[in-house]
């Protein structure tokens, strides 16, 4: 086989580095309400996490990200954080995290925190004292205060939006506005007050301290506004991951930003090379991302130009190919994730019913045998789709009270997974689930699934045994191959290659001395169906 073109030339880091961990792990995300109940209250916690870490070790993955437990009023689901150096006590107490940061370690797998650097609770302490302050002070001058426009100052000082709907601005009663790109409960702070900047280092270290792996940075591009605050000329939503996200946006993306993740690696440093940061950086093109993960800022940012990308061998291909070539370009490697707790399940995205099931299935092997890292979400191995038909009762996201009720919002991605084939939450607790689960998923609980050889479940730890035993899916490197029109494929290492059928019509294999994994069954003639996905060894 030879490669296709000339831009199909082997896509591998330039520079010399060391190895670290992260570089081709594995890592599993943790929505904390919504992953396995302890106490029996209807939401997740800490133990209960605890209790199925031998389900994570076995499942193959490195390393988990828990979301949020901090203290917290819950108004975004604990990203609107009170105390950062505490346990919510929905999810359970501080020692709670230390036994579980221990118990995973002790099954070898790593754990990262998040972190919400961009804004704090309402409730926090620190917004509290700057709401009895006067204007100008040191107490405010930790958030984002200013005076309103109009000779009374009772119009918002920009027009920027919230993230949830409406305009960014709150007023207090002495009449200064503050700044919430999301909810009122959420007010930004100032990241030019140098005071900022040494409280989350000491929070850094707090977690340090205690044994944690690394932080995921929620709105890692968020932290840095523009002084002058000027107008954007937008009325509607403002959007996280839109088109208005641009280099030195008012408020996304600001240059400026990289002077904390410099900081914040010096001190990741000092605790030795195996603590590492991942930005949630929802930016564009590439090449921004990749200012993120320089030598000396953070180890990996998410790459949602690949979540986002068509179902097209095409548009795939090129979210493939300068992702790569952009994280080379500064000795890093990217990350590949399908789903999240903010965007739509792939599964429903893909198609949904028999469709997305296996357009899933294929994905999966598509992600698991790219060079980089790649992040499953919880739920992800069990095939489970987007809950459409919450009643409007239960519905917890900010976006559907900003919304006037006409956005729904994420809870659909946020439904409690389902781990036997019975009881009143599907083995998620004793006590119920906080969102309810739909019928069906009784036949795609682990335990279901796991009596099923050919189930989703039983691909993606087929798929992630190979990937942790195979040499040849480690490293960074990729070789484009050529093949028929609608197709991926490439080779990694010495002879795995990964071929993927996103066509109309099935196509002829390769020849190959062995099949390693299929997403799906071959047609009787041995040729690849239309959205179905091989890792096979060639001679």
């Amino acid at each position: 086989m030879s490669t296709e073109t000339p831009s199909a030339l082997d896509v591998v880091p330039r520079h010399h580095h060391a190895r670290g961990w992260w570089r081709d792990a594995v890592i599993y995300q943790i929505y904390i309400r919504s992953f396995a109940d302890g106490d029996g209250d209807g939401v997740g916690d800490l133990s209960g996490i605890a209790s199925r870490l031998p389900y994570l070790r076995d499942l193959g993955i490195d390393a988990i990200w828990i979301t949020p437990f901090y203290p917290s009023p819950m108004a975004d689901g604990g990203y609107d954080v009170a105390d950062y150096r505490d346990i919510d006590p929905l999810f359970g107490k501080l020692a709670d995290a230390q036994a579980l940061i221990a118990r995973a370690h002790e099954l070898g797998l790593r754990l990262l925190v998040d972190l919400v650097p961009n804004h704090t609770s309402f409730r926090h302490v620190w917004f509290q004292a700057a709401l009895e302050a006067a204007p100008g002070s040191p107490e405010r001058r930790r958030y984002v205060f200013q005076d309103g426009r109009g000779p009374d100052g009772a119009q918002p000082p920009t027009d920027w939006a919230s993230v949830f709907g409406g305009t960014a601005w709150t007023r207090v009663p002495d009449g200064q506005w503050y700044l919430h790109l999301f909810a009122p409960e959420q007010p930004d702070l100032n990241w030019d007050n140098r005071e900022v900047h040494e409280e989350f280092l000491s929070v850094l270290a707090f977690w340090l301290d205690r044994g944690v792996d690394g932080f995921r940075i929620d709105v890692a591009h968020g932290l840095v506004k523009d002084q002058a605050f000027p107008d954007l000329g937008i009325s509607a939503e403002n959007r996280l991951l839109g088109a208005d996200v641009h280099p030195n946006h008012a408020h996304w993306d600001r240059d400026a930003v990289h002077e904390v993740y410099r900081e914040w690696r010096a001190l990741l440093d000092t605790y030795g090379e195996d603590r590492i940061g991942v930005a949630e950086a929802w930016v564009s093109p590439p090449e921004r991302m990749a200012m993120y993960v320089r030598p000396d800022e953070l180890h990996q940012a998410f790459n949602f130009d690949y979540l986002k990308a068509d179902w097209s061998a095409t548009a795939l291909r090129e979210v493939i190919t300068s992702s790569l070539m952009a994280t080379a370009e500064v000795d890093a490697t990217t990350t590949w994730v399908l789903s999240n707790h903010d965007v739509q399940r792939h599964v429903t995205r893909y198609g949904d019913g028999e469709l997305g099931r296996r357009r899933a299935r294929t994905a999966a092997l598509l992600t698991m045998s790219l060079p980089g890292s790649a992040y499953v979400y919880q739920g992800e191995e069990l095939g489970l789709p987007e809950v459409t038909d919450l009643p409007e009762s239960v519905l917890a996201d900010p976006t559907w009270l900003r919304s006037g009720h006409t956005v729904r919002g994420r809870d659909g991605c946020r439904v409690p997974i389902p781990w036997t084939v019975d009881g009143p939450s599907y083995g998620f607790g004793a006590g119920g689930s906080w969102l309810p689960q739909p019928a069906a998923w009784s036949g795609l609980s682990v335990q279901a699934q796991s009596a099923d050889p050919t189930s989703m479940l039983a691909l993606y730890r087929r798929a992630l045994a190979i990937r942790r035993d195979d040499p040849a899916l480690r490293g960074d490197g990729l070789r484009w191959l050529a093949g028929p029109a609608e197709t991926l494929m490439y080779e990694r290492g010495r002879g795995l290659v990964c071929a993927v059928n996103l066509g109309a019509e099935p196509v002829a294999l390769p020849p190959h001395d062995e099949m390693l994994l299929s997403s799906g069954p071959l047609t009787e003639d041995g040729r690849l169906p239309v959205d179905t996905a091989v890792w096979i060894r060639t001679n």
